[in-house]
């Protein structure tokens, strides 16, 4: 393995990471349920009801069949040998961009919505930033029938048009989050206080590892199916070997999550990329915001501070508590880019392998490419978490 001293640490293997949480709900010193006493009942249904239908086989057939034949899974694992030559790095893509809807939400999305099949709830609340957990909300809700509404903040309902339009066009109800700074944390908040009101008929489809327990673990294991791929797709390519770094972008943290659970136990090092705006793990401290405790954006009176970021989906001031755990236990790092070194990062790619992501997963490039010189050599596995066409009219008013 290329030594990468100036870039990331080479890593320890902790064992006992990213299995089940404790009892409490816990990832070492992050986690909870921190929720108002009206949401503890619905909690702990939706905790017995997962652990139920995680250890049916006969669920776990029922969504493996879904993320195949509805999903499209699996996602190829795709070589960049353009931007391998550019780079100086082996750069190995895993393509959930190329699953139903667009981008990695759909596994989990497909899980919530089976499991709240089973417990008899009609209906699915979610929140949304970038569009793209909405679509894939309003799109379960469909297939199985359930009415569905979105709540969505006033500013990403601005600068994501496209999703709006879609969400609707599936039927979902889209709701504007207006309090605060109108994105992502405003349209969670009001997402959570509709689910109080309704949590007897109605599923919370939590679309990261975050929130209140069971969520952050529940998330990750519909997640895991990203991991679990690369994990032996990489090994076919690399002739049994595991690439030197695993790299993805974190907001809430769903898809690094899903793609770092194929790798924890080996060499590997991981790397989550936040924004510079956000960048919980970077510049926060541990804090409570819905329902979990974790690293997170707050002033010195323990107000959330506001998260900022060109891209919809990472606009958001906290992080997953798992995440929070790997970075305390230093089994992974977390490293921070600006806005304009995604914003080339996004044209790199479609330049050199005609593929326009997201504006998330193009973070995770960003860093790549920054620290091309340490990485010099090494083989890279990055999760392109999703598409960019909800982007492209955003990216058309940046570049011209």
């Amino acid at each position: 393995m290329t030594e990468l001293s100036e870039a990331i640490p080479v890593p320890s293997v902790p064992s006992g990471l990213m299995g089940e949480p404790s009892a409490s709900g816990r990832f070492g010193d992050f986690g909870g349920v921190y929720v108002p006493e009206t949401l503890i009942g619905p909690c702990q249904e939706l905790d017995q009801a997962f652990r139920s239908a995680w250890g049916d086989p006969i669920f776990r057939e029922e969504l493996n069949s879904l993320l195949a034949t509805y999903a499209g899974r699996p996602s190829p694992l795709s070589e960049c040998l353009n931007l391998s030559k550019e780079l100086g790095v082996r750069v190995l893509l895993k393509r959930e961009d190329l699953n139903h809807t667009g981008s990695h939400k759909i596994n989990n999305v497909l899980g919530q919505a089976l499991l709240a099949n089973r417990m008899g709830k009609t209906s699915l609340v979610a929140e949304t930033g970038a569009g793209q957990h909405g679509v894939a909300t309003a799109t379960a809700a469909a297939l199985f029938g359930m009415d569905c509404v979105v709540y969505m903040g006033s500013v990403d309902i601005a600068r994501q048009e496209l999703n709006v339009f879609r969400m609707r066009l599936l039927g979902a109800e889209v709701r504007s989050a207006e309090s605060g700074s109108g994105t992502l944390k405003d349209a969670v908040n009001e997402a959570m206080r509709h689910w109080v009101s309704v949590s007897e008929s109605s599923h919370y489809c939590l679309g990261s590892v975050m929130g209140p327990h069971p969520y952050p673990w529940m998330v990750r294991e519909f997640q895991r199916v990203i991991g679990d791929e690369a994990r032996h797709q990489s090994a076919e390519l690399l002739d049994g070997g595991v690439p030197d770094v695993v790299v993805a972008s974190v907001g809430g943290g769903s898809n690094a999550a899903g793609i770092f659970t194929g790798f924890v136990d080996t060499a590997a090092q991981l790397v989550g990329v936040e924004p510079a705006g956000g960048a919980a793990i970077s510049r926060g401290v541990p804090g409570i915001v819905h329902g979990s405790r974790s690293y997170l954006l707050q002033d010195e009176w323990g107000q959330v501070q506001e998260a900022e970021s060109i891209s919809a989906g990472l606009d958001y001031p906290g992080v997953g508590p798992e995440h929070s755990h790997l970075a305390a236990t230093g089994r992974a790092v977390y490293k921070q880019v600006t806005d304009s070194e995604v914003i080339e990062a996004f044209t790199l790619l479609a330049r050199t392998e005609g593929i326009i992501c997201a504006l998330e997963c193009a973070h995770a490039l960003a860093w790549v490419s920054r620290a091309r010189s340490e990485l010099q050599g090494s083989t890279v596995l990055l999760n392109l978490s999703g598409r960019g066409d909800k982007d492209v009219a955003q990216m058309m008013g940046l570049l011209g």
